[in-house]
């Protein structure tokens, strides 16, 4: 395809207006949509920012290449634009960006426009070629530009290849492997394909890069190639298949740093520094989990891909939650088929939340086969006895009444994993005539039989024996000292949302009102409890607000739900930012729903109500009181989160 057919001149901005990066995508996505080039401006908008959380496209030199692919796109098109003041975009090398290429692929296309965008990416790398376009102040001098440029790339290209048909690597040169790929595989996949290949050839070294890109798999590599090279350059941001690299000397980095740092990559694998990859067994292993960033990144990133899968359940069930309270309280009572419709709704959507969590968390590190028992794990950190059939009981003492909470299903879920991961190892040698029993049976008997025993065993008798140490000291402690009691009452609501301590602070001060509903005390008790249940929602949700740079845009998004959960002393709203970032979160909420739980204390309020948050207000014996100790909790617990936290970045690789 003619390049110019996709760099149209009459969608050309030579004069951008903006003077930010958000103010960028937005004219130049309003201006795609003012040309025709698109039909929903929102949802490509979206996909374009989508693509900025994954990592910048402003790729240093003055260069930014935003990009998405969509169904918005009507046909395909670069939208060439230029900002003579330049514009700050999060570039790589923290340098104004003044040259922008808005690239639009619509979904289900050929891979004529793809090639074209491909050969686009590769020539935008050339610097003669970047210095050119910068003094062009015509569309048509910036057309000329890149015809030119992209056709001689392309039989330099061609040429490449048939020389490599006729005569492979040379003997006496060192010879490099590589793959790259990036989630929307448009523009970094080729980038840094043509960084690596350029900066090999400056070092005297051959070089071949498979590259997964939209167009599918270009130049895989095969199995003579790998067994020659000397190691292997894995530059992806998505899956790749890894098994095929066992033994060899391998380096695992975001596709950005193919881009940035080609010759530190080609040098770690002459100097045989990169380390000796070993593969697991399983051709499903992806570069994700062999990822040689580091071990706290990596299960940073097995736990991101639990919270994600966790958090529609944590949302929509919560929602539906919150609703049923409303029915409750002003609608109908507890009786009417909506609050029971609705609040049923919402516990299943709950009962799915740690299993999915546990379950995600193991796939993110023994890939699919490890999904079934990390289900499995999550659902027996959650049951304690037979509420499904009577038969499974978690530990030795029936009574304690405790299930190992989220805090279990985190486990549950990296154990999972890990066995899978052991697993793999050790039928790694099976012969080809019984590979195929391996996923269909082996695995899932397995896993399945090792999962459980670690829980029945260990896992949650550890969590029980908790909960009856804790309840027995809840029944010494008697009422004598009501503010210091409301206080850890309140404060153990946040240790674990849902847990042993959140549980037996629950059924301590539940067990009390039930035992007599018209006890002051025990209506004291019950507002600490639920002031200190309402804390960690609520403090999250602050937190997302006033600290917006200490939160991931997931995270922010999730925060603005946790007002309704706050409001309807629904704690398990928290678990996600308390699963992602333990260590500062659940301190943070400890401390606010403890003084959150000594004012109810010191102020004697008592809400005779065994749940339903602020809803029960009405109910409270001293109604702003209650508020009160409840902002106060929530605000404390939120400015300590938000200052102690450290500064995120949308980068997930940073």
């Amino acid at each position: 395809m003619d390049i110019r057919k996709l760099l149209m001149k009459d969608i050309m901005i030579m004069n951008l207006k903006a003077t930010t990066k958000a103010g960028v995508i937005d004219e130049m996505v309003h201006h795609y949509y003012e040309k025709g080039i698109i039909n929903d401006e929102e949802l490509y908008k979206k996909d374009i920012l989508k693509r900025e959380e994954e990592g910048s496209t402003g790729m240093g030199d003055g260069i930014a290449i935003p990009h998405a692919h969509d169904k918005a796109v009507n046909k395909p098109a670069v939208m060439f634009a230029r900002s003579v003041e330049g514009v700050d975009y999060d570039s790589m090398d923290g340098q104004p960006a003044h040259l922008f290429f808005m690239i639009a692929a619509p979904e289900g296309g050929d891979n004529t426009h793809l090639q074209a965008l491909a050969a686009l990416s590769q020539v935008l790398m050339n610097p003669d070629v970047v210095a050119a376009l910068k003094k062009a102040d015509t569309p048509d001098k910036v057309q000329d530009i890149f015809a030119k440029a992209v056709a001689e790339k392309e039989a330099e290209n061609k040429a490449e290849e048939e020389a490599e048909k006729q005569a492979p690597a040379s003997s006496d040169k060192p010879y490099i492997v590589g793959v790259t790929a990036c989630p929307n595989g448009i523009a970094h996949t080729y980038m840094a394909e043509e960084n690596l290949k350029k900066t090999a050839k400056k070092m005297d070294v051959d070089i071949k890069i498979e590259t997964n890109g939209s167009e599918g798999v270009k130049h895989e590599l095969t199995a003579d190639e790998i067994k020659r090279a000397k190691g292997v350059i894995i530059a992806a941001d998505k899956k790749v298949k890894m098994a095929r690299f066992d033994g060899k000397h391998l380096v695992n980095k975001p596709v950005t740093a193919g881009i940035k740092e080609p010759e530190a990559l080609i040098q770690e694998i002459l100097d045989e520094k990169a380390p000796v990859f070993h593969a697991t067994g399983d051709e499903g292993e992806t570069a994700e989990e062999s990822s040689n960033g580091g071990v706290w990144a990596n299960i940073y990133k097995q736990l991101m891909n639990g919270i994600s899968h966790m958090l529609p359940f944590v949302i929509g069930g919560g929602i539906l939650m919150a609703l049923s309270f409303v029915v409750e309280n002003y609608m109908g009572g507890s009786h009417s088929l909506a609050f029971k419709f609705l609040n049923n709704a919402g516990n299943m959507a709950f009962a799915f939340m740690v299993p999915v969590l546990a379950g995600y968390i193991a796939e993110a590190i023994g890939d699919q086969p490890a999904l079934m028992p990390g289900f499995v794990g999550g659902f027996m950190a959650m049951v304690y006895k037979g509420s499904f059939g009577g038969v499974y009981q978690a530990n030795f003492h029936a009574n304690a009444g405790a299930c190992a909470g989220f805090l279990g299903g985190i486990a549950a879920g990296f154990i999972a994993g890990y066995i899978m991961v052991g697993l793999k190892k050790l039928f790694a040698k099976l012969p080809k005539s019984v590979e195929g029993m391996k996923p269909m049976l082996i695995y899932p008997i397995l896993g399945l039989l090792l999962i459980a025993l670690i829980m029945f065993f260990i896992i949650n008798p550890i969590f029980s024996g908790i909960n009856l140490v804790i309840t027995h000291f809840l029944n010494s402690m008697g009422t004598g000292n009501l503010v210091l009691l409301t206080m850890i009452l309140a404060g153990m609501m946040s240790i674990d949302m849902g847990g042993p301590f959140n549980k037996a602070a629950y059924v301590f001060a539940s067990g009390a009102f039930a035992n007599d509903p018209h006890s002051t005390t025990a209506a004291i008790l019950m507002a600490a409890v639920m002031v200190g249940g309402m804390v960690p929602p609520f403090a999250t949700a602050i937190g997302t607000v006033l600290f917006k740079n200490k939160f991931t845009k997931q995270e922010r998004q999730a925060g603005v739900t946790n007002w309704v959960l706050g409001f309807s002393f629904i704690t398990e709203g928290a678990i996600p930012f308390a699963t992602a970032d333990p260590l500062h979160v659940i301190p943070s909420c400890i401390v606010g729903s403890a003084v959150g739980g000594a004012i109810v204390g010191w102020m004697k309020i008592g809400v005779p109500a065994p749940h339903g948050g602020l809803w029960v207000t009405p109910l409270a014996t001293n109604w702003w009181a209650y508020i009160l100790a409840t902002v106060i909790g929530s605000i404390v617990a939120g400015i300590i989160m938000g200052l102690i936290k450290k500064k995120v970045s949308e980068d997930p690789y940073e």
